[in-house]
């Protein structure tokens, strides 16, 4: 893939947790990648040394922006803060963990460059390479993702994915309010009322094991079913969203407005 030549902006939001044996190569991976952006770092709260890795990255200049939780707030709370002090021009989600690829970024982006979409979701159901894990936690994405999808009336098929890419004047019109792992079913909610057009598209997944640091248990997925239905239910409608061209991009990239991934 060959970097982008646009002048337009990606801020990456990170949220941190306990991650300081792999933060910085995780940081140093991000940078690589071949476009123009920005990292928005979140530390929520981490006990472990963490916030001093990434002092010394900031000031090394790895990080464009690090804010610090005082105490822990939930990925939703840091989600929420990095959203906050995004300036680039579309913003996406990229957990600190490296289970995501973020090469990705490379082809996410493509949809909202070219003006097809406004929003595109990283699936790893779609025939990307990916590590084989637990059966259960398939099977629990799907059972969430089809609730998701009867409420919102979208067919995705990876709803708590964590690469969501939206541009970012689409952002600031999403009422979020979550603190923990229902920010997730309620970006999707969000975006689905706001009539945004959405795209997905397949990525690679290396998850990890319980042993090697994963954090999301059981507890998260009985309180998913929650989040779906206040984010659907419950949740103030945003705006409807209209899309206009982002600095440089050609007004004639703006196709005719659809709802894309709809049925």
């Amino acid at each position: 893939m060959t970097p982008n030549p646009s002048p337009i902006r990606l801020s990456v939001v990170i949220p941190v947790y306990n991650e300081a044996a792999s933060v910085e190569a995780a940081l140093l991976r991000v940078r690589a990648v071949p476009l123009t952006m920005e990292l928005v770092v979140v530390d929520d709260g981490s006990r472990d040394g963490t916030r001093d890795v990434l002092t010394r990255l900031r000031d090394e200049g790895l990080i464009d922006v690090l804010v610090l939780h005082e105490v822990n707030r939930g990925k939703g709370a840091a989600v929420r803060t990095g959203f906050a002090h995004a300036t680039g021009e579309i913003t996406v989600i990229q957990d600190a963990d490296m289970e995501y690829d973020p090469f990705d970024l490379t082809h996410l982006i493509e949809p909202i460059l070219d003006g097809r979409a406004d929003a595109v979701f990283g699936s790893r159901f779609m025939g990307g390479p990916r590590r084989v894990l637990y059966f259960w936690h398939r099977v629990g994405n799907g059972v969430l993702t089809l609730m998701s999808n009867m409420f919102t009336n979208i067919n995705l098929t990876d709803m708590e994915t964590c690469y969501k890419m939206m541009r970012t004047d689409l952002l600031r019109t999403l009422p979020l309010r979550t603190d923990r792992f229902g920010i997730e079913p309620e970006i999707t909610a969000c975006l689905a009322k706001s009539g945004a057009r959405i795209y997905e598209l397949p990525v690679s997944y290396n998850g990890r094991t319980y042993a090697e640091g994963k954090k999301i248990g059981w507890k998260d997925g009985v309180a998913a079913f929650w989040h779906i239905l206040r984010a659907n239910l419950l949740s103030p409608r945003p705006p409807r969203y209209v899309s206009t061209p982002l600095v440089g991009q050609p007004a004639a990239a703006q196709p005719p407005r659809m709802t894309a991934g709809r049925e």
